[in-house]
C-alpha cells in the first residue's frame, strides 16, 4: 500500500489550496478513503471521507461548506479542493485509506495558512 500527498504550501487566509493522493497497491476504488489532519501541537482529527463506489462524502463540521472532497478511480488519485481557508486549518494534511484516523496514511502535505 502506497499513498503519496501532494500539493500543499503557503497560502494566504482566504486562499485556496488542492491536495492530492496517488494510491498504489490496492483496490483503490474498492476502499472508503479519507483526509485526517494534525495541527501543529494536537493530534490527528478526520477531515473528510467519501466512499469507493457511490462517493457518498462527509465532512467535519468546521471544513463544511469550504472543503470539497472527491476521487477519480480511474487514476486511483484521492483530492481534497479547499477553499476559504483559515488559520485553523494550518495543518500537516494526510490521505488515509478508511474512515478512521487510525487507518493507513501517507507522508502528508504541510498547509500552511498565514498572512
Amino acid at each position: 500500500v502506497q499513498l503519496v500527498e501532494s500539493g500543499g504550501g503557503l497560502v494566504q487566509p482566504g486562499g485556496s489550496l488542492r491536495l492530492s493522493c496517488a494510491a498504489s497497491g490496492f483496490a483503490f476504488s474498492t476502499y472508503y478513503m479519507s483526509w485526517v489532519r494534525q495541527p501543529p501541537g494536537k493530534g490527528l482529527e478526520w477531515v473528510s471521507g467519501i466512499s469507493g463506489d457511490t462517493g457518498s462524502t462527509s465532512y467535519r463540521g468546521s471544513v463544511k461548506g469550504r472543503f470539497t472532497i472527491s476521487r477519480d478511480n480511474s487514476k486511483n488519485t484521492l483530492y481534497l479542493q479547499m477553499n476559504s481557508l483559515k488559520p485553523e486549518d494550518t495543518a500537516l494534511y494526510y490521505c488515509a485509506r478508511g474512515g478512521s484516523t487510525s487507518a493507513i496514511r501517507g507522508q502528508g502535505t504541510q498547509v500552511t495558512v498565514s498572512s
